[in-house]
């Protein structure tokens, strides 16, 4: 609760967290491309742009590109070419997804996580709860 109930929180930052106001290049997750108007890339903030940002981690592969963080994208080199049981193959690759996610500050728990495997994809949906409230994630499929 604030001492001063009528101001507002300054522009950038998230009240109660101390982080910043998240801002990302919207992105349309049909064609897996960012949003362009006019030229210019559209940016969006907030639950968008961490659900944004959340798509684009899980389709990078970790430790794939130098430029980025050991820490960033989804390893599921663990997965491929095991031989596991279906239980065994689901429950890794929901903790990978978990992993992957939970990197992110602004991202507080991943819940109700649903994935199957169609040969080289894997098609899933969750929800997110980030420090803006809760989003989700339908239709998400990523090739292996």
């Amino acid at each position: 609760m604030s001492l001063f109930p009528l101001i507002d929180t300054p522009d950038g930052i998230t009240q109660g967290t101390g982080l910043p106001v998240y801002r990302e290049v919207d992105w349309n997750f049909q064609t897996n491309c960012p949003v362009w108007r006019g030229g210019n890339p559209v940016f969006v903030s907030g639950a968008r742009a961490v659900l944004v940002w959340a798509w684009n981690a899980l389709h990078t592969e970790r430790f794939a590109h130098d430029v980025l963080s050991s820490g960033c994208g989804l390893d599921f080199s663990g997965l491929l070419g095991q031989a596991c049981t279906e239980e065994v193959r689901q429950s890794e690759a929901i903790r990978a997804i978990r992993e992957t996610l939970q990197v992110n500050p602004y991202i507080a728990d991943v819940t109700q996580v649903g994935l199957s495997f169609e040969a080289s994809c894997l098609h899933m949906s969750f929800r997110m709860t980030t420090v803006y409230g809760e989003v989700s994630m339908d239709g998400c499929d990523i090739t292996l």
